[in-house]
C-alpha cells in the first residue's frame, strides 16, 4: 500500500506531496535507530550478561523458578542471556511491532522459541492472569529502557507500574541500582550555547557594543538537557567548581516512584568562580553488592580511563543553570536535583532548606523566544567573536553609506551589523545564511531561492553576500561513529544477523540511503583524502532551470579505513572571504580534523571500506556522482569505492 506524505522542502520552502510506503515511518525510525551502536557496546553487553547470570542464580538458590519479565526487549539479546542462564521462562515485551516481529524471528533462530514469548505492547497495556499475556508475575525484571538523562524514555513511570501489576514484591532487577552524578563547574564555552553574549562592533565613530535585551539576559533557559560527547570536550573548556556529587539513585529491585522530586547536597566549591554548568552522567549496577557497575563517567572521572567504552546511544549531559551565581572557595551551597517522570533540572541554593521544606520549582522554560529559535550550537555560533569579526570585514568592502540591505536568515544579527557600520537602507542581500528547519549543510541553499525570489526587486549592481557557496568532500576513517552503521552479526555468542538485515533493508528507502547530519567534534575521524570542491552555486544569480551535475573522484593518500565521506559547505562572503561549515584548517600531518563545533556536517556512509594494505597509488580512489536538482532543491550523491574491498570491520 503507497500513501501521500506531506513534507516541508528545507532548501525550496515549499511543501511537497510524495508517495510513499505505508511503513516509511518505521523504516526511517530503524534506519536511524541506535540498535547497531548498542549491539557493539561490548561493554553494556557484558555487564547485563554478569547480572542476569547473577540474579538466576540468586532465584535458583531460594529453589524457586526463574520467570523473567524483559522491558523493551529490541532484539531479544538480554531475554536469550537469561534463557541461556538458566531463567525457566521470559517475557519479552516490546511495543515498536518492526522490532517485535525480528525478536520472534531472532529468537526462533538461536533456538529459544518454547522458553521465550515476544509481547508486541506497551508494557503498561501487559495483562497477568490465566487469560492474560502473564499466568504470573515475574521474580526477575530486566530492562534498557535508558537514555543519556536516564529516565527520558519514562523509565520511571514503566518501573512504577511494572511492580505494581506484573512483578513480586522483593523481585530481583537487572540492572539492580542507577545513579546520577553531577559536577558543577564554571565555563565559558558552555555557557555560550545557553545565553547571548555581548557582540562587539569596530566602527568608525569607534567600538560599539550589541548588548543583548535584559529578557534573554533574565531567561531560565530551554528546559532541555544537551546531551553530548563530553569526553570530546577540552579539560581547558572548564574550571572545575565541585567534586563528582551523587546527587540521587534509584533502586529498580522495589517500587519506583515517578512523581516529581527533589535531591540537594551540599558542598564546599573547589575554587572561586561563577557557577553556571552542571555537568552530569549516571552508572548502573547490575547487582545488589555493587561489584558489577556499568558507567557513564567522563574520562576524568572515570576509574580507569583505559578502559573507556565509547558508545553514542548513552552519553553525558550538560545541564545550565537558570542564572550564573558567585561561588567562594570553602563556602558551602547546595545543589539541588529536580526531576518529574521524564526530565532532569538543577539549580544552586546558598543555604539549606528548612527541615521537612520543599523545593519543587518548576521546569525552567524560556519567556524570551531565543531559546525556542536557536538551538544549543546556534547559540555558540553567534557568540563566536571570530565568526562576527570575518563577516564585519566582508560587510565593510561592499557596505556603502546608502546601501539598503535586506537580510535573510533566521534570526540573524547581520543586519544590526550593517547598520552599525553605516547602512541606512535593496542595493545588499545579506545572509550567513542559517535557517532553522535546515539538517543538512546543503539545506541552507534556500538563501538561494529566497534570493531568486526577490530578483527583480534587486537594483542594479545590487551586491549578494555570501557570494558563492562550494559543496566540499573528505574520505575519512572515523576512530567509533563507525560503529553506528556495522553489521553486528554475532553479538555475545547470538546469532543477530536477522537484525542486520532488517537495518540494511530500512537503509534502502529513499531519504535513508542519503548522507546524515552528525556534529563531529564530537566524532574524531582522519582525512584519507584532501578536502575536494564538488559542486559550487553562484548566488549571485537566480537558481538555474536546469540540474547541475559532477561526476569525478577523490584520490586517497593516507592509509586507513575508508567510512565514509563527509561533506559540508563553505560559503564565499567576498572573494577573500569565506566562512566553511566543516574543516577549520586543513588537516594534519597524520589526517586528523579539526571541525566547525557549531556546525553538523553530513556524513555519507560507506557499507564497504577499503584495504588499508593497499599500495599508496592513484588507483585507490572513491569515485562520485554529485547532482543538484533546483526544481527540488535535493542533492543526489553516490559515492563509490575503488580497488580491492573488505566487509568493514
Amino acid at each position: 500500500m503507497r500513501i501521500f506524505c506531506g513534507r516541508a522542502n528545507p532548501t525550496t520552502g515549499s511543501v511537497e506531496w510524495l508517495e510513499e510506503d505505508e511503513h516509511y515511518d518505521y523504516h526511517q525510525e530503524i534506519a536511524r535507530s541506535s540498535y547497531a551502536d548498542m549491539l557493539h557496546d561490548k561493554d553494556r553487553n557484558m555487564k547485563y550478561y554478569q547480572g542476569i547470570q547473577a540474579a538466576v542464580s540468586r532465584v535458583k538458590d531460594r529453589g524457586q523458578k526463574a520467570l523473567v519479565l524483559d522491558i523493551g526487549t529490541g532484539t531479544g539479546l538480554l531475554s536469550m542471556m537469561a534463557v541461556t542462564a538458566g531463567a525457566d521462562f521470559c517475557y519479552a515485551i516490546e511495543v515498536f511491532k518492526p522490532m517485535a516481529d525480528a525478536a520472534v524471528k531472532i529468537v526462533e533462530k538461536n533456538g529459544f522459541s518454547d522458553k521465550i514469548k515476544v509481547i508486541n505492547k506497551h508494557s503498561t497495556e501487559v495483562t497477568v492472569g490465566p487469560d492474560g499475556d502473564m499466568p504470573c508475575r515475574a521474580n526477575i525484571l530486566i530492562t534498557e529502557l535508558f537514555d543519556t538523562e536516564l529516565i527520558g524514555e519514562g523509565a520511571l513511570p514503566s518501573y512504577e507500574h511494572a511492580h505494581r501489576h506484573l512483578v513480586q514484591e522483593n523481585c530481583e532487577a537487572v540492572p539492580h541500582r542507577a545513579t546520577i552524578y553531577a559536577q558543577l563547574v564554571e565555563s565559558r564555552r558552555m555557557w555560550s550555547w545557553n545565553k547571548l553574549f555581548p557582540i562587539r562592533v569596530q566602527t568608525s565613530h569607534g567600538e560599539q557594543v550589541i548588548v543583548p535585551p535584559s529578557e534573554v539576559e533574565q531567561c531560565p533557559g530551554a528546559p532541555s538537557v544537551y546531551d553530548i560527547q563530553l569526553n570530546q570536550v577540552s579539560p581547558t573548556d572548564f574550571t572545575v567548581l565541585s567534586n563528582v556529587l551523587p546527587m540521587f539513585s534509584v533502586d529498580f529491585s522495589k517500587q519506583v516512584s515517578s512523581s516529581a522530586a527533589c535531591h540537594i547536597r551540599q558542598f564546599e566549591p573547589l575554587a572561586s568562580g561563577r557557577a553556571q554548568v552542571v555537568l552530569s552522567w549516571w552508572d548502573i549496577e547490575m547487582d545488589p553488592e555493587g561489584k558489577i557497575k556499568c558507567t557513564m563517567a567522563p574520562f576524568w572521572a572515570h576509574s580507569d580511563p583505559k578502559e573507556l567504552q565509547w558508545r553514542d546511544h548513552w552519553m553525558q549531559c550538560v545541564y545550565f543553570l537558570p542564572q550564573e551565581e558567585p561561588v567562594i572557595q570553602g563556602s558551602a551551597v547546595f545543589l539541588v536535583a529536580h526531576h518529574d517522570d521524564y526530565c532532569v533540572w538543577y539549580s544552586l541554593q546558598r543555604t539549606s532548606p528548612e527541615k521537612n521544606e520543599s523545593i519543587h520549582p518548576g521546569r525552567p522554560v524560556c519567556d524570551c523566544q531565543a531559546h525556542l529559535l536557536w538551538n544549543r550550537p546556534r547559540f555558540g555560533e553567534i557568540n563566536d567573536q571570530d565568526r562576527t569579526d570575518q563577516y564585519i570585514q566582508a560587510l565593510r568592502t561592499v557596505l556603502k553609506s546608502d546601501s539598503v540591505c535586506l537580510c535573510v536568515s533566521d534570526g540573524s544579527l547581520l543586519s544590526m551589523l550593517a547598520h552599525h557600520l553605516g547602512a541606512e537602507q535593496v542595493s545588499l542581500l545579506l545572509g550567513e545564511p542559517f535557517f532553522t528547519t535546515s539538517l543538512l549543510p546543503w539545506h541552507n541553499l534556500f538563501f538561494w531561492y529566497v534570493r531568486t525570489a526577490v530578483d527583480q526587486h534587486l537594483g542594479p549592481g545590487a551586491v549578494v553576500m555570501p557570494q558563492a557557496a562550494s559543496l566540499y568532500a573528505l574520505v575519512v576513517e572515523f576512530r567509533d561513529l563507525w560503529r553506528i552503521r556495522s553489521p553486528c552479526g554475532d553479538c555475545e555468542g547470538f546469532d543477530v544477523h536477522i537484525m542486520d538485515d532488517m537495518i540494511k533493508r530500512a537503509l534502502d528507502f529513499r531519504e535513508s540511503k542519503e548522507a546524515e547530519p552528525h556534529p563531529l567534534w564530537e566524532y574524531p575521524c582522519r582525512g584519507l583524502s584532501e578536502p575536494q570542491q564538488i559542486l559550487t552555486f553562484d548566488f549571485r544569480q537566480p537558481v538555474p532551470p536546469q540540474p547541475v551535475r559532477a561526476e569525478g573522484s577523490i584520490e586517497l593518500r593516507r592509509p586507513g579505513k575508508s567510512h565514509g565521506v563527509v561533506l559540508w559547505m563553505e560559503y564565499h562572503l567576498t572573494q577573500d572571504s569565506t566562512v566553511s561549515t566543516g574543516l577549520l584548517k586543513p588537516a594534519e600531518d597524520k589526517g586528523d580534523c579539526c571541525w566547525n563545533p557549531h556546525c553538523k556536517q553530513a556524513v555519507y556512509f560507506f557499507s564497504t571500506t577499503l584495504d588499508p594494505s593497499a599500495p599508496l597509488g592513484g588507483s585507490r580512489t572513491v569515485s562520485y556522482t554529485v547532482e543538484f536538482h533546483p526544481h527540488t532543491g535535493d542533492i543526489t550523491m553516490d559515492f563509490t569505492l575503488s580497488d580491492t574491498l573488505e566487509d568493514e570491520h
